[in-house]
């Protein structure tokens, strides 16, 4: 695929139907994909999920989601902004990487950080907010070295798979984006 928005490692593409959406029903229905997200403790039916995919296809003005391929065009997740607020510039953001040999391997990082610019450059924002369960250290090292910085925490927040865990709240401004580039 020759569009999209390019990193070091991965490219943001726009989601297709054919070449992506396979993999989205398989990872979001994967226990261990989903062990430290808000999704994945319900079954995602086809039909659910095809509805996401045309509902994005089709442009929704408060949310963006790419999928994240290898420059070899492998696809291997998804990153998005979402409950976007123009008024405010305002955006949350979230990422998930399927294959777990990906894991670690720094896709994940520079996904977030092709998206920030996009964020920033491409649609004006100037916030973007993000949580993470408190278990999930490989995202919230991940935030934290795109430049990201952990600015409260909600004691447990979420009931996750048997006990309740806190949300860790993260956010990076367009002026610290700006001072790191």
């Amino acid at each position: 695929m020759s569009h999209g928005w390019q990193g070091e490692r991965v490219r943001l593409v726009p989601l297709d139907r054919a070449r992506h959406l396979e993999n989205s029903l398989r990872w979001i229905n994967d226990p261990e994909v989903t062990a430290h997200t808000l999704l994945g403790d319900k079954p995602m039916g086809r039909l659910a999920e095809e509805e996401f995919f045309a509902q994005q296809e089709k442009g929704d003005p408060h949310s963006v989601v790419f999928a994240i391929e290898t420059h070899a065009g492998e696809h291997i997740g998804l990153s998005g902004l979402h409950r976007i607020e123009p008024r405010h510039g305002v955006a949350s953001t979230g990422s998930l990487i399927g294959p777990r040999e990906m894991w670690g391997r720094g896709h994940g990082t520079d996904s977030v950080r092709v998206r920030t610019r996009y964020a920033f450059e491409v649609l004006n924002l100037r916030l973007l907010l993000s949580n993470v369960h408190a278990g999930n250290e490989r995202s919230h090292r991940m935030l934290l070295r795109a430049g990201y910085e952990e600015c409260g925490r909600i004691p447990q927040r979420y009931w996750k798979r048997g006990r309740y865990e806190d949300s860790i709240l993260l956010m990076l401004s367009r002026a610290k984006w700006e001072a790191m580039k």
